[in-house]
């Protein structure tokens, strides 16, 4: 596509005289620009794109869009929020693929990587052709690309709905993440659906304000045309504000109000959940193998989606009794010494209790955590981890997340603020401490290792290592011969 066709999918922009050319490519990175670029200056919370201009020039960039005027630029391209425009000329870039197959956006603080996975695993059982953005890996067809962010860049996203449209791809269910809401990564993106999970703290170290927080989220649903539809948690009080914010039809699931799909008669042991649904006159009995009262949440917001779209009851059904485990999501790690060994990703106050108290329903002895928080990340929910982990299990081993930048030993020091009872030990080095975990357990104990869940490696000041909770889990069961 031209340079001057391509333009007009940012609708407002000011420029002088423009030299069309054809543009092979869109970038907001200076140093990934090619000829025949077209450069975006991003205004970044660590940097400003501004400043990078003259180098893209250099490295072959033919236009420039920039939010402000920028001296002997020629083909310069002035637009009031260049994120915005990015998404957009991505979206035209790549043909619009949004609009040549249904996306499904799921957001909310907790249970949106369950919920892509149970609705991938219903579209798979009624046959269609489907593709997950996520926070585990992007993945459709038979490719499985790891995951970077919850939700890529504009660039990255339309390109990957490109290419699952060439594959044949019928539904995109995609992890929407409150970055990429206040960030405009969506924009020029129609969903045809979305599903609202929860909202409690997190994310306020860029966020500020829980309120500034909703407000991001609530985009998705803001965005949703008359002819989409909106999966909503009646539990969950932001759900009402919700429904004055969308055009779109509002479903709603719960299990303690009235709601369009209940869930009833929940009964769970180690491995599994039975329950019932009702759904207008009609009920469903089922059984998954997940377990907790928060995925009796994520099952019901699974559901209600399938149920609106039209998939047949008994495929949903028969989809979610042939499901699986979700990668480091309350994921059993087999022990034959009489004790019980969960990863989860619970990195917050919310998620931390939920996880513990649906064990502490399956526990005959006593629950064992080992966590911690992320550096750089905000600080104001790490004392509130430390009392809820206090409070609700027998012991726990305070350690390292992924520090970042910041001293593993300050982030404990935060954590320990929230403690008052003495039920708890420190230990540093995260191998360690999950080793300790191990060590202290007798039969009929739960040992809970949280923070990372899936996460493939460690996040450290100076480097990235490899580290995988439950393969380290596994690693010392065997050196410890259990």
């Amino acid at each position: 596509m031209r340079l001057k066709e391509l333009i007009k999918s940012l609708g407002d922009y000011q420029s002088g005289p423009l030299e069309d050319f054809q543009v092979k490519g869109i970038g907001c990175d200076s140093k990934k620009i090619s000829d025949g670029f077209i450069f975006i200056a991003i205004k970044g919370t660590a940097r400003d794109g501004h400043r990078f201009i003259q180098e893209a020039i250099k490295k072959g960039a033919g236009a420039v869009i920039a939010e402000e005027p920028q001296a002997s630029v020629k083909n310069l391209i002035i637009v009031n929020d260049t994120r915005r425009a990015l998404a957009k000329l991505a979206a035209a870039f790549y043909g619009y693929p949004a609009r040549k197959i249904k996306i499904i956006g799921i957001t909310g603080t907790n249970g949106k990587t369950t919920v892509s996975y149970l609705v991938e695993k219903m579209l798979k059982e009624a046959g269609a052709g489907v593709a997950v953005i996520g926070t585990i890996n992007y993945r459709f067809k038979d490719k499985v690309i790891p995951a970077k962010n919850t939700t890529p860049g504009p660039i990255e996203i339309q390109s990957l709905l490109a290419d699952m449209r060439q594959s044949g791809v019928q539904y995109a269910v995609m992890e929407v993440s409150s970055h990429a809401l206040d960030q405009n990564r969506i924009e020029g993106i129609d969903f045809s659906s979305a599903i609202f999970t929860n909202l409690t703290q997190d994310h306020l170290d860029y966020h500020l304000t829980l309120e500034n927080y909703f407000l991001a989220k609530a985009k998705l649903f803001q965005g949703l045309s008359p002819q989409a539809f909106a999966v909503l948690n009646n539990d969950d009080p932001y759900s009402e504000r919700l429904k004055k914010m969308t055009r779109a039809k509002i479903v709603t699931y719960a299990i303690e109000k009235k709601a369009d799909l209940a869930a009833g008669q929940i009964q769970m042991d180690m491995s599994a959940t039975t329950f019932s649904l009702g759904y207008r006159q009609a009920k469903m009995l089922g059984r998954v193998s997940l377990i907790g009262k928060h995925n009796v949440y994520n099952l019901l917001a699974a559901v209600a989606w399938g149920l609106t779209e039209g998939l047949d009851p008994e495929i949903i059904k028969s989809a979610l009794e042939k499901f699986g485990v979700v990668p480091g999501r309350l994921q059993r790690i087999d022990c034959p010494n009489g004790f019980s060994v969960f990863v989860d990703y619970a990195h917050t106050e919310d998620a931390l209790t939920s996880v513990i108290k649906t064990l502490r329903q399956l526990s005959k002895k006593r629950i064992i955590v080992v966590f911690g928080c992320g550096g750089e990340r905000d600080k104001t929910k790490r004392s509130k981890m430390g009392r809820a982990v206090s409070e609700l299990a027998d012991f726990a081993i305070i350690t390292s997340d992924n520090p970042r930048s910041e001293e593993p030993l300050s982030i404990i020091e935060d954590i320990k603020q929230g403690i008052s009872k003495n039920n708890y030990c420190v230990i540093p080095e995260r191998r360690d401490a999950i080793r300790e975990s191990l060590s202290m357990a007798k039969p009929q104990d739960i040992v809970l290792v949280a923070g990372k869940g899936h996460e493939n490696c460690q996040i450290l000041k100076d480097k990235t290592i490899p580290f995988d909770d439950s393969e380290v889990v596994k690693e010392c069961l065997r050196s410890m011969n259990y």
